[in-house]
Order: structure tokens, then C-alpha cells, then sequence
């Protein structure tokens, strides 16, 4: 598995996983005001710009993330957090290995599936897939996810570099997945963060991850889109991260 690192080499090990055609810099922000004080460990997701291995499924990626952590780390590291895909993986691994961490933050994620937009991924990354490669649409792309600026030649070199086939499989496994029972044995702490401004199935998610997991708190952020607080308010997610391991 391929990781991106920052910060101080010590025992305090905070790992983050990134949303769906993002990468390292979803978080980069968050490495500037962390990295003097923990040691970040940032795995490319299956299937992305930088990985070593095409997407198959978030079980199967949770997997390996669970492997990393058990082969550096001895099983077990201070916090995860994780982003839309990224923090359905969390949730996936929280499910398997009850004590993977000592504190969650799960950002945005999907627990509940949606059979529409699952049967629709395939015709329309089909139809345009090949847009992806034109700067205008990864601009209007990057509007419509709410994504700053000047992060533009991040995304558009990271998702350029996703193939159609990858990119299915991760959207399709976004749409299909459904939160495990096994998260009802986590021991972590988590937060739950949902943006005011997401759909109803991203907040119905969120109160059903939060009833599963025993020791977890339930924010809705008001006037915030999906992936707002890690990606464009790095300040307010330390206070929240910070604050949960308080």
C-alpha cells in the first residue's frame, strides 16, 4: 500500500483517508497545523492517483488499510478520520477491528445505499468519462464539490489519473454500501460530522451510524456542503478533532 507521511516520527499516529477522486491534499490544510505535534500517515485509496492496486470494494480496502496499520503501527492508532468514501472505509474498519484506533472522525459519509444512483454510475461515467480530461469541466466539477481554487492542479492531475473502470467501482461501492452491526462492538470514540446543505440520505446515514457506534457524538454543521470541514475549514476541523480526543 502506498501512504503519503508527514509530521513528527512518534507514537501519537493519525491516519486520514481521503474522499472518492481525491488524494493526500484533501487534507493539507489539516498536515500544516498537525504535523509539528503527530505523525500523519495518508494511504492512497484503492483505485486513486498515486495507489498501487485498482478498486474493488471498501471491504476490500479496509482490509489492507487494517494490514498497513497492523505491519507499521501494531494495530492500533491514536485517531482515523475519514471523508465520504474515505470515511465509509472507516466505518467498514471500525466494524472489523473493534480497537483499530482510540478516536473517530467520521466525515460525511454514505451508510445507507442508493439503488438509483447505483444503476445509473455505469451508463453516465460511460457517456463521460472522457470530459474528465478537459480542464473546463474539472473546473466546473470542482464548483459543484465545493473545492477551493487553488487546489485545481492537484484535482485535475489526480483525477485524470483514475481510469473509467476505477472510477465505477468506487462510485458503484459508494451507492451500495450499508453500515455494518459490527460497529455496535467499536470501543473507539467517534464524532459524526454532516453538513446542514447535504442530502437527507447523507443525514439519515449519519444518525444510523451514530445509533450503531455506542460512544459517538452527532454534529450537523449548518450552511455546510458535503466535504466542507475538512476541505475548506482546516481550523474548525482541529478544534472538532482536538476536542474529541479531549
Amino acid at each position: 500500500m502506498k501512504v503519503t507521511e508527514f509530521g513528527t516520527k512518534n507514537e501519537e499516529v493519525i491516519v486520514l483517508l481521503h474522499g472518492g477522486g481525491l488524494s493526500w491534499w484533501n487534507y493539507t490544510d489539516e498536515i500544516e497545523r498537525l504535523r509539528s505535534r503527530f505523525h500523519i500517515v495518508i494511504p492512497a485509496l484503492d483505485g486513486h492517483a498515486g495507489s498501487d492496486a485498482d478498486f474493488t470494494s471498501i471491504e476490500d480496502n479496509a482490509a489492507r488499510i487494517i494490514r498497513h496499520i497492523d505491519e507499521r503501527f501494531e494495530g492500533h492508532v491514536l485517531m482515523i478520520g475519514g471523508l465520504s468514501l474515505g470515511g465509509q472505509i472507516l466505518l467498514e474498519m471500525l466494524s472489523l477491528r473493534k480497537d483499530i484506533c482510540k478516536f473517530a472522525l467520521i466525515e460525511s459519509a454514505l451508510a445507507l445505499p442508493v439503488p438509483m444512483t447505483h444503476r445509473l454510475i455505469k451508463p453516465v461515467m460511460r457517456l463521460s468519462y472522457g470530459a474528465i480530461q478537459k480542464k473546463w469541466f474539472s473546473k466546473l466539477q470542482m464548483r459543484s464539490l465545493k473545492i477551493r481554487g487553488d487546489l485545481f492542479e492537484n484535482y485535475y492531475r489526480d483525477t485524470c489519473a483514475i481510469t473509467r473502470e476505477n472510477y465505477i467501482s468506487f462510485m458503484q461501492s459508494n451507492a451500495a454500501y450499508r453500515a455494518k452491526p459490527g460497529l455496535s462492538l467499536c470501543e473507539a470514540k467517534a464524532l459524526i460530522v454532516v453538513g446542514g446543505k447535504e442530502r437527507p440520505v447523507m443525514k439519515r446515514s449519519a444518525k444510523l451510524v451514530h445509533d450503531l457506534l455506542p460512544n459517538s457524538e452527532l454534529i450537523t454543521i449548518r450552511g455546510y456542503h458535503h466535504g466542507d470541514l475538512s476541505m475548506n475549514h482546516a481550523d474548525e476541523y482541529v478544534k472538532y478533532m482536538t476536542a474529541l480526543m479531549q
